[in-house]
């Protein structure tokens, strides 16, 4: 081989792992659940499907959540790389520097606002204010106090109002309660993951379980509570008229494995029922939104 073909060769590689740190600074994983969430709240909203609405709704959902982690990295890099499950990621790794991934996420967040901003001005306003809260709010609290989780669960249930709004124009009541069962949801979500890594989380001074106590009986009800709340708050579309009642029945099914893996977490305190409560919560978000979907009444 030349070196000319050996300095291409190196080139193309080069560029290839850029790419692919440019990806893993905007958690594309992550932004491909946002996505998934904000069409399936567009979708359950009355009316006829504008797939444009589709496509400005996925590039600026993607964008903003992308810049939002990234964001997220450059302020935490150093703190990523005490943390075995971090230390990886592009900027504690040195496969991007501060300057480049602060050019790229100002640039992938202007666009996607401007994205949104094609569909309606509240779906921009969603967006901004999910970056500055994610940003500006939950990202420095981590290391102060619990209560960050609250503050990050915020933002973090924009997906599904966001669609409903870029099908409305209209922050009502269903797009409300289509929040609401995403933002219940993430508590138990998140506390279970925390439970898990919580060793790690502390070596950086993140304070992620619901209480300073850590993996104790307070954050074990905790996590109970906002699981059991589930069951009222995933029957509300019902209530309000926007399913039918089948939706009942199903949001019951569907929390149920989550409730008893988090009875049993509070009872045990056992990590086993902590990846249970992890796992289960994995699969209840994306199925109840499936389930409000195909019993809403148009």
């Amino acid at each position: 081989m030349s070196q000319y073909e050996i300095n291409r060769a190196l080139s193309k590689r080069t560029m290839g792992d850029k790419i692919k740190a440019y990806t893993e600074l905007m958690k594309l994983r992550l932004s491909s659940l946002v996505i998934y969430s904000a069409i399936l709240g567009y979708m359950i909203a009355p009316g006829a499907i504008d797939y444009m609405v589709l496509v400005w709704l996925s590039i600026g959902g993607a964008l903003v959540t992308g810049a939002s982690n990234a964001f997220n990295q450059i302020l935490e890099r150093d703190l990523d790389k005490i943390m075995e499950r971090t230390q990886k990621r592009p900027l504690p790794s040195g496969r991007l520097t501060v300057n480049e991934a602060l050019v790229f996420s100002f640039f992938i967040g202007a666009i996607g606002v401007g994205s949104l901003f094609m569909i309606n001005i509240l779906c921009a306003l969603l967006g901004v204010l999910a970056m500055v809260l994610y940003v500006l709010a939950y990202t420095p609290l981590k290391r102060k106090t619990p209560l960050a989780v609250f503050v990050g669960a915020i933002p973090g249930s924009f997906p599904p109002m966001l669609g409903y709004v870029a099908a409305t124009a209209d922050f009502g009541l269903e797009a409300g309660v289509l929040f609401a069962v995403q933002f219940f949801w993430q508590f138990p979500h998140f506390w279970a993951i925390a439970w898990k890594l919580n060793d790690d989380y502390l070596k950086a001074g993140f304070k992620m379980l619901p209480t300073l106590g850590g993996r104790n009986k307070a954050s074990a009800f905790q996590i109970f509570i906002y699981t059991a709340m589930l069951l009222p708050v995933g029957a509300a579309p019902y209530l309000i008229g926007l399913c039918n009642v089948y939706s009942v029945p199903l949001s019951l099914i569907l929390v149920f494995p989550m409730f008893i893996a988090s009875m049993r977490l509070y009872l045990t305190l056992e990590m086993e029922y902590a990846k249970k409560v992890m796992f289960a919560s994995f699969y209840y978000l994306p199925l109840i939104q499936i389930v409000y979907l195909l019993t809403k009444i148009s």
